[in-house]
């Protein structure tokens, strides 16, 4: 077989490190062609260097290691998910994905997915991978308890509830995040890694590194006189980025 490209893409850095590392050692013939420190640098780099396999984090904020898969098969490579969490829903993966690894990696469990991933670029077909793709985000959604109902944020000098369903969109501001209704604003301290785990996914998109929109609330996405896209919300003035890796969320709409 002709040398087997390879990406990574990992959020936690210890552990982006010691996988590179332990697949360094245990498949030297492997080129490893892109590191990732997040979803968003991942799928660039799909796209710049179509990597045969991809070992990607599932839970990676913003743009999840699911979305990166999806271009992955898209262009014919396969994928190992690494995840903390032995979640019986990633044990589906193993008939179609490469297969999946629990951090943190074990060198014996790491021979045993190489020897797969070989196995399967031998047979040149990913089966069935899209639709568990699919499967698996859907079982890993947030639901009920998980989900955002109420943000809690200060206004002035006091402090107001705010119903979900009234916020249009969040934007990270520095340390802080603003939240927008239709009528109002208010500032928060939670991050917006930390707002993604608890937001229905078919509600919210993120658009930009700094940006998550109720979908709901897109009047419309253009591009200016740079090539940049700027997406406007509905009922109000404000123009938000839309960076490169999210731009396929628009694509036919």
């Amino acid at each position: 077989m002709s040398r087997v490209t390879a990406l990574i893409a990992e959020d936690e850095a210890p552990q982006r490190i010691a996988l590179h590392a332990q697949l360094q050692a245990a498949w030297p013939e492997l080129e490893i062609v892109a590191v990732c420190e997040d979803g968003v640098a991942a799928l660039d780099a799909v796209a710049r260097h179509r990597p045969q396999v991809a070992f990607l984090d599932i839970r990676m904020p913003g743009v999840s290691g699911l979305d990166v898969a999806r271009d992955v098969v898209a262009q014919g490579g396969l994928v190992v998910f690494t995840t903390a969490y032995e979640d019986y829903a990633i044990r589906a993966f193993e008939a179609g994905a490469a297969d999946y690894l629990l951090k943190p990696v074990q060198e014996a469990r790491l021979r045993q997915t190489i020897d797969r991933v070989r196995e399967r670029l031998d047979e040149a077909r990913t089966p069935g991978l899209r639709a568990l793709i699919d499967d698996l985000e859907a079982r890993l959604r947030p639901q009920g308890d998980r989900l955002i109902r109420w943000i809690t944020a200060s206004v002035g000098d006091s402090v107001r509830m705010i119903a979900i369903d009234d916020v249009l969109f969040f934007q990270a501001q520095d340390k802080y995040v603003r939240v927008a209704t239709a009528t109002d604003e208010a500032i928060i301290r939670t991050s917006l890694k930390e707002l993604l785990g608890g937001l229905d996914p078919d509600e919210f998109w993120q658009v930009h590194r700094g940006a998550l929109v109720r979908v709901k609330a897109i009047d419309r996405v253009r591009k200016d006189e740079l090539g940049r896209y700027l997406l406007t919300v509905k009922g109000r003035d404000d123009v938000l980025p839309v960076s490169g890796a999210f731009q396929q969320r628009f694509r036919g709409m």
